[in-house]
């Protein structure tokens, strides 16, 4: 029993030496760096400490109060109170939405929507890959069918216009008129700006679809009430829980209660969508929920209400904002021209700089930041441009005059990205071996590197100080 106790608790750091060291690694790369993956951000302490806990050992198939399993007494608390608060996040009535808390992450969420919403092979329409969407609302290229949703139903997409960058919501009606489909997707991985929830409503009810909106990205923007919502005109609305809403790495998915619509002889058509959602997550798609997550739902939809969040997300547009003017200052395209949001898509053609060259360049210089297609572009795997975010900057407390140093640290490694291509030539299999072999080369960005991880030391880390 004594080496069982060792084992049982002693620290990592004593226990696993090698695989603590790699975490430090990590730490140390995310506290040096300057994170602008728009997707991702640095959630709380409190958050942190939920999916260190107990909780993580306990299985609880089904719901609360309908468990296959004992002993779920007070992890039926805890889904309830998460249900609760993620409600009150976002000013719902309990009367006209319900929720389900215990989906893994978003994509899950995602997929788990389609399956209670229509049948396998039924028809979808969501925004395109290429112009901004996500894998899970369907993606197919002439010879493939790429993301599971359009292997298992049949998606169509909608396009942005491709001078202005913004959705085509006349053609999207269009479309829809002439593709008939059943659930209509409102959401966005890489869009800048706002969507017009009450044009899909309307376009939505010109074909009898569910309108099912995807706010994975701006969740946070939504709860803290600064841009508008999807709950107005949405029957069913997914998130994540971690892009901006600064939570665990989970999906939410909530869907209407009450009356549906009513018939011209007066008869009331009600929603059915809170079991037919539930049994799809479980048993359809899930097994036994992850209850540190959810717990960590709880205490992030709890911070979504306080002053101190909104104040936090009105930050995260300033600063996104800030980012946007300083690159157009510096005369770099930027995809409709402007954001509305956290993120902002650089369109580097004009700059005759590849998506893949600006993303290993910046990551060379300790920014994170990924490639990304722009409106116009042919292929998914060549992208023409990159996407950066705010989220996770504004977290560690960077303002908007240190978006302008930002602005100036991705410029000058934009620019050496070109004096090395000069040497290289297209490949970018030479282009990283020039700046690994090429001594000239690798001094200055190795210098660059060294100024960026200096000024990103500055701004604190949250989370655990001694991890």
């Amino acid at each position: 029993m004594a080496g069982n106790a060792k084992l049982l608790h002693e620290n990592l750091w004593d226990q696993d030496p090698e695989l603590m060291n790699l975490i430090r690694k990590e730490k140390k790369r995310q506290t040096c760096g300057l994170e602008m993956i728009a997707s991702e951000n640095f959630t709380s302490l409190s958050v942190l400490q939920c999916l260190s806990s107990c909780l993580h050992n306990k299985y609880s198939e089904g719901l609360p109060g309908q468990r296959y399993y004992g002993g779920n007494e007070f992890i039926d608390e805890i889904e309830l109170l998460a249900q609760k608060r993620a409600l009150q996040a976002y000013r719902l009535n309990s009367e006209e939405w319900g929720c389900n808390v215990q989906p893994y992450s978003g994509s899950p969420a995602n997929f788990a929507v389609y399956t209670a919403l229509i049948e396998p092979h039924g028809r979808i329409m969501g925004l395109d890959l290429p112009d901004g969407g996500h894998l899970t609302h369907g993606f197919m290229t002439q010879n493939k069918k790429i993301s599971a949703t359009s292997i298992f139903f049949e998606s169509m997409p909608y396009k942005v216009d491709p001078l202005t960058g913004l959705i085509d919501y006349d053609k999207m009606e269009e479309t829809a008129r002439l593709f008939k489909p059943k659930v209509i997707i409102a959401g966005i991985s890489c869009y800048s700006r706002c969507l017009d929830y009450k044009r899909f409503r309307d376009i939505a009810n010109q074909n009898g679809a569910y309108l099912f909106a995807d706010m994975a990205h701006i969740s946070g923007l939504v709860a803290a009430g600064i841009i508008p919502s999807p709950f107005e005109y949405a029957d069913v609305v997914s998130t994540t829980t971690h892009k901006t809403l600064r939570g665990p790495r989970a999906g939410v998915i909530f869907f209407r209660k009450g009356v549906r619509s009513v018939k011209v002889n007066g008869e009331k058509v009600m929603y059915d969508l809170e079991s037919r959602i539930n049994q799809a997550v479980f048993p359809g798609l899930q097994g036994g929920p992850h209850n540190h997550a959810i717990a960590g739902i709880a205490t992030c939809m709890l911070q979504a209400q306080s002053p101190e969040f909104r104040a936090y997300q009105e930050q995260v547009i300033k600063n996104s904002r800030a980012l946007c003017a300083g690159l157009l200052e510096k005369g770099y395209a930027v995809a409709t021209g402007g954001t509305d949001v956290h993120l902002v898509l650089v369109d580097l053609r004009p700059a005759a700089i590849t998506g893949a060259r600006a993303e290993f360049i910046l990551e060379e210089i300790s920014i994170a930041c990924n490639k990304n297609t722009v409106p116009g572009d042919k292929s998914a795997l060549n992208p023409s441009g990159i996407r950066l975010g705010t989220p996770a900057l504004t977290t560690r407390g960077l303002l908007e005059k240190d978006m302008q140093q930002v602005v100036e640290f991705i410029d000058r490694g934009l620019r050496l990205s070109k004096e090395i291509t000069d040497v290289s030539g297209p490949k970018l299999v030479d282009f990283k071996r020039i700046i690994h072999e090429d001594a000239i080369f690798s001094a200055k960005v190795q210098s660059l590197r060294n100024e960026v991880e200096r000024y990103s030391e500055q701004f604190p880390l949250p989370g655990y100080e001694d991890f």
